[in-house]
C-alpha cells in the first residue's frame, strides 16, 4: 500500500523548502523528497538578496542561522555593453553564501519546522482524480500524496511527467561557475573599502554578462553566461567569456555549469494537484538570472495553495498571478528590448544619474518588482541623448 501524504515535494532547493514549509505551517503533513544527499553543490552566482531573506523569515526559518559568517554586501557596480559604469549602495544587503552552504541549512530548517526530508529519485507520476502517486521504479506501491508540488529544478522530472513543454530557443541561458581568490575589482585593497558585487556586461553574444561576487571568506563566486539561441556552445567558450570580462581573474576552482529557464519561456499553470514552482516552472528574471526570489516566492505560494485550495492549481496561479503579475509582464518586455544593447546602456547611464532609478534597477534585478514609469522615462532620456 502506498504512504498517503497531504502534500509530496519534489527538490529540496528553496523553491521546494519553501513550499514545505508554508505547507507545514498551514497545518499539511509534507514529504520532501531530493535526489541527492545534502549538503550538495548546485551551479549559482550565490548572491541571497535580503528581499530573499525576509521571504523565509515570514515562513518561520531562522535567517540568522542560514546566514551566519557570511557578511552583508552593500555595494554592486555594473558594467553596460557599451561600458557605461553604475555603482552605488544598494538599499538593501546581499549575502553570497554558497549554495552547498546555503541548501543544506535551509533542508535544516525544513526539517525543524515539522518537513520529513527522504532521498528519493521520481521515475514516474500518475495523477488521478484523488490524488498523485509517485513512484522510483524500486518500491511497491511507491509514495501517494493528495498534492504534487515539482520543484526539481530546470530538469524537472514532475514537468516531464506531466507533459509541461520544454522552453523554446532564445527562452534558456547558460551559465558557468566556479570559486576563485576574491577579485581585486571586487575586493579593492584598501581594509577601508567596501567589498562590491561586480557585473560586466557585453555586446559579444549579447545578452551575456559575467559577474564576481565576494563571498567574504578571501574566494569569489565568479561566473560567465549567455542567452541560447539554439546552437550548441562549449564549456571553453564560457571559460572564455569569463576570463575575458574578468581579466587577471587566475586559477578557477569548482567550475559548474547549468541552464537558466528564463521567465518568459515559462511552463503552463494549469488547473489540479501537480503545481509546478522555480526553475522548475520557469521563473529565472531574463534581465540579470536571479532566481532564488521567484523560487521562494512561488514555493510558499504553492505550499499554501496545496495545503487549503479545493482546487490548488487554479489556487495558485491565481496567487501567483497576483504577486509576479507585474514583474513577469516587465521581464517579459525587458527581454524584448534586450535585443539591443543600447537599452541597458542607457538605463545604466540613467542609474548613474538618478538614485531612484539605480533603486529600481536593483530592486527588479534581485527581487520581484516591476519597472516604474520614472525608470522608463530616464532611460529613455538617455537613449535619446546619446541618439541626438
Amino acid at each position: 500500500m502506498s504512504e498517503l501524504w497531504d502534500v509530496a515535494v519534489v527538490g529540496a532547493g528553496p523553491a521546494g523548502v519553501a513550499a514545505a514549509v508554508a505547507a507545514r505551517r498551514a497545518g499539511a503533513s509534507v514529504l520532501l523528497l531530493d535526489r541527492a544527499h545534502f549538503p550538495r553543490d548546485k551551479a549559482c552566482g550565490d548572491g541571497i538578496a535580503d528581499q530573499v531573506l525576509a521571504q523565509l523569515a515570514d515562513l518561520g526559518v531562522d535567517v540568522a542561522e542560514v546566514t551566519a559568517g557570511f557578511p552583508a554586501l552593500q555595494r554592486i557596480r555594473l558594467t553596460s555593453p557599451g561600458g557605461a559604469v553604475t555603482e552605488g549602495r544598494m538599499g538593501r544587503p546581499v549575502h553570497v553564501i554558497p549554495r552547498q552552504v546555503f541548501d543544506a541549512r535551509l533542508v535544516a530548517q525544513a526539517v525543524r519546522l515539522g518537513a520529513e526530508l527522504r532521498r528519493y529519485r521520481v521515475r514516474t507520476v500518475d495523477v488521478d482524480r484523488d490524488g498523485v502517486t509517485l513512484d522510483d521504479g524500486a518500491r511497491e506501491g511507491g509514495l501517494r500524496a493528495r498534492v504534487l508540488i515539482g520543484a526539481d529544478g530546470v530538469g524537472s522530472a514532475v514537468r516531464r511527467a506531466i507533459g509541461a513543454p520544454h522552453p523554446a530557443a532564445g527562452q534558456t541561458a547558460i551559465a558557468i561557475r566556479g570559486y576563485a581568490t576574491a577579485d581585486p575589482l571586487a575586493d579593492p585593497p584598501d581594509p577601508a573599502s567596501e567589498a562590491t558585487q561586480v557585473i560586466v556586461m557585453t555586446r559579444a553574444h549579447w545578452p551575456a554578462y559575467a559577474w564576481s561576487f565576494p563571498i567574504g571568506d578571501g574566494r569569489a563566486n565568479v561566473g560567465y553566461g549567455q542567452l541560447l539561441r539554439g546552437e550548441a556552445v562549449s564549456r571553453e567558450q564560457l571559460l572564455e567569456g569569463m576570463h575575458r570580462l574578468l581579466p587577471g581573474l587566475g586559477a578557477v576552482q569548482d567550475l559548474r555549469a547549468a541552464h537558466l529557464p528564463l521567465s518568459p519561456g515559462r511552463a503552463p499553470l494549469p488547473d489540479g494537484r501537480v503545481l509546478l514552482v522555480g526553475d522548475a516552472l520557469g521563473l529565472v528574471n531574463p534581465l540579470s538570472g536571479e532566481g532564488i526570489m521567484q523560487a521562494v516566492v512561488s514555493g510558499a505560494l504553492a505550499g499554501r495553495a496545496a495545503a487549503t485550495a479545493a482546487d490548488p492549481g487554479r489556487a495558485y496561479r491565481d496567487a501567483l498571478h497576483r504577486r509576479l503579475g507585474r514583474h513577469l509582464r516587465d521581464a517579459r518586455l525587458l527581454q524584448r528590448l534586450n535585443r539591443w544593447p543600447a537599452v541597458l546602456d542607457a538605463g545604466a547611464r540613467a542609474s548613474a544619474k538618478d538614485r531612484v532609478v539605480f533603486d529600481d534597477l536593483i530592486e527588479f534585478g534581485l527581487a520581484d518588482g516591476g519597472v516604474p514609469l520614472r525608470t522608463v522615462a530616464g532611460t529613455a532620456a538617455q537613449l535619446l541623448f546619446k541618439q541626438g
